[in-house]
């Protein structure tokens, strides 16, 4: 089985077991969605989710977190992990979409990755969950372990590990293909011990019962 026919069984197979599954990442607005995804590098969604529902509660516009101060948003934001750096890349990208973006998130890969914060993943997400534009596939954690695992690619680069999936995908899947990787990669094909017996996708991953 070439890549391309397994890939089209995964779809088939993630499709049945994850069909509306979109991001797990909570937000009103396409800004709360920005800060929300800075915020989810090397962090769980179920802690970025319980840090937003009180940040945003206070704090909803990018004016709000311009006049916030670093130190006030550090407390804040304290438990994802590396609050300084996330504190930082948050005050900076809502200062340039407050100033230059009149309060809105630009909709175009090319200003997003220049936004504090903001890489291509970030910038996949923003555009496909914010503003249903589909440029890219968002490479995370759980896509870069399960796309070597079942032979899509083998780099541990998410630049190159994006390429290689577009080509095999149809790009209308590609959103769905990021976000159902992420929920199997949550619920099954853990990082240290993957549920290969209850993996329906065990039967042509050549890495089963084999991690």
């Amino acid at each position: 089985m070439n890549k391309k026919e397994r890939m089209q069984k995964t779809l088939k197979i993630l499709n049945k077991l994850y069909p509306t599954d979109g991001t797990a990442l909570r937000s009103t607005s396409v800004f709360q969605l920005a800060i929300a995804v800075i915020l989810s590098a090397q962090c769980t969604d179920v802690r970025v989710n319980i840090v937003t529902k009180e940040l945003f509660k206070n704090y909803k516009m990018p004016e709000d977190f311009v006049k916030l101060s670093q130190k006030d948003l550090e407390k804040i934001i304290f438990s994802t992990g590396f609050y300084r750096a996330k504190a930082k890349n948050i005050k900076g990208m809502a200062k340039i979409v407050h100033e230059k973006y009149n309060g809105k998130v630009p909709k175009t890969m090319e200003e997003l990755i220049e936004l504090p914060g903001v890489a291509r993943k970030t910038g996949n997400i923003i555009l496909s969950a914010g503003y249903g534009i589909v440029d890219g596939i968002a490479v995370d954690t759980h896509v870069k372990r399960l796309s070597n695992r079942l032979g899509f690619t083998k780099s541990q680069n998410p630049v190159i590990i994006e390429q290689d999936l577009m080509q095999l995908v149809p790009k209308e899947k590609w959103w769905d293909l990021s976000n159902q990787l992420i929920w199997h990669g949550r619920r099954v094909c853990d990082a240290r011990k993957p549920n290969c017996e209850g993996c329906k996708l065990n039967g042509f991953c050549p890495s089963a019962f084999k991690v």
